[in-house]
């Protein structure tokens, strides 16, 4: 069932106005109970103006009368047809551009401490390129002497349990393929204070 155009002020049009359960009401809004039942003691949704969803089409008065004369019944929603919008693929992860600068440098800390990510992996985690991946490999990126490796998890590139959820997919297919996992880099502590890590 496709959720309502506005699930919550639909819910409050329908607790004001009809005599439905509120577990018809959110299983029509895909709420939850508790949620309607917080719009009809006025705790949820204060302010939200009800929306009818018999006017904008989403429901017709026969379906809805069904249910209130049978609370075991389930609101249908009208069929449309309009077209729905398309839903957005997940595109490139977006980086404020302050952070910009700091991409290579994660992606060496990444290089250093988990040789056993792919390229496509690294790209996905910070949102960078496979370009800019090989750049920092090869030590032909154009800021290549000011690159630190640091961590990109404190640089706010991306967070600790995607990383982890990462690189134990790396080291489940490096073990699948029968490959030894690389020797990760000793992780030097002083080093990294003086290489600016936690500026």
């Amino acid at each position: 069932m496709t959720q309502p155009l506005m699930p919550k002020a639909t819910a409050v049009w329908l607790v004001e106005n009809t005599s439905l359960t509120f577990e018809q009401i959110a299983a029509f809004c895909e709420l939850h109970t508790l949620e309607v039942q917080g719009i009809a003691d006025d705790e949820v949704a204060v302010g939200i103006q009800g929306m009818d969803p018999i006017a904008n089409g989403q429901l017709t008065r026969e379906e809805l009368d069904r249910c209130q004369t049978d609370p075991a019944a389930v609101l249908t929603p009208a069929k449309q047809d309009l077209p729905q919008p398309s839903k957005r693929t997940k595109g490139p992860r977006y980086t404020p551009v302050a952070k910009r600068q700091d991409k290579p440098d994660g992606i060496a800390w990444l290089l250093r401490h988990h040789p056993e990510l792919r390229d496509s992996q690294i790209a996905k985690l910070i949102g960078t390129t496979k370009t800019t991946i090989l750049a920092v490999k090869d030590r032909t990126h154009w800021n290549s002497p000011n690159i630190r490796p640091r961590d990109p998890v404190l640089l706010g590139l991306c967070s600790q349990s995607d990383l982890n959820a990462v690189v134990e997919r790396a080291r489940k297919a490096a073990e699948r393929a029968g490959k030894p996992l690389p020797e990760p880099v000793e992780f030097d502590e002083k080093a990294e204070i003086s290489l600016g890590t936690f500026d």
